[in-house]
C-alpha cells in the first residue's frame, strides 16, 4: 500500500467508526499495515488486488481474556 492509500483508508475508518484516534502505520511485512486505536494495536490491514478490483481487508483478533477484562471493567446495573 502506498501512503495515499493508507491515508485514505485511515480517513475512512475514522469516519466509519467515529474515532479520530485510529491510526494506520506500516507493519513488519511489506504488504501489511497495522491498525491502532491510540497506542493499542488492534489488527492488521491488507490490500487485495484481484482482477483489477481493489479492496482492503481488516483483520482483528479478539482474545478470550480481553472479553473477561472488559466484563470486569463494566459497572454492574
Amino acid at each position: 500500500m502506498n501512503n495515499d492509500e493508507i491515508l485514505s483508508v485511515q480517513t475512512y475508518l475514522r469516519n466509519k467508526f467515529q474515532l479520530d484516534n485510529i491510526t494506520l502505520k506500516r507493519g513488519a511485512l511489506a504488504d501489511e499495515v497495522e491498525v491502532l486505536i491510540g497506542d493499542e494495536f488492534i489488527g492488521t490491514l491488507m490490500r487485495d488486488d484481484e482482477e483489477g478490483e481493489i479492496s482492503y481487508n481488516f483483520s482483528m483478533a479478539i482474545l478470550d481474556f480481553d472479553l473477561t477484562e472488559q466484563e470486569q471493567q463494566e459497572p454492574s446495573a
